[in-house]
């Protein structure tokens, strides 16, 4: 079965105030439970801030600080799913974006290591 990358879409700066993050990683907990009950959970990882990131460049040897790509957003974390195909895949980021209310890009992964 084919496998799927949701990777959440996270604004630079501070973390909203425990009042208003609470609710949100509860929420995402259920939903991660629903995926893992339906069998499409592969695994999940939260990332710390992208000021820690440290970059490697491959032709010149190079190791920067800071995230390759500049922005206001950045990769705060990600989840793996198996899905049927790219709807079910959408399906699932739709209702990760709705609990998050951040943006969840899904992106099909094109080597699976067996």
């Amino acid at each position: 079965m084919p496998e799927y990358l949701l990777s959440i879409y996270q604004p630079d700066g501070e973390a909203p105030p425990p009042e208003v993050l609470d609710p949100i990683m509860e929420n995402l907990a259920t939903l991660n439970d629903e995926m893992r009950r339906t069998g499409v959970w592969v695994f999940a990882m939260g990332l710390h801030p992208a000021s820690s990131a440290t970059v490697v460049r491959p032709r010149e040897n190079l190791i920067t600080d800071g995230p390759y790509a500049e922005g206001k957003e950045h990769v705060g974390g990600f989840t793996v799913i198996r899905a049927a195909d790219l709807d079910e895949a959408l399906s699932w980021g739709r209702r990760m974006a709705a609990v998050l209310t951040l943006p969840v890009e899904v992106r099909p992964i094109a080597f699976e290591e067996k």
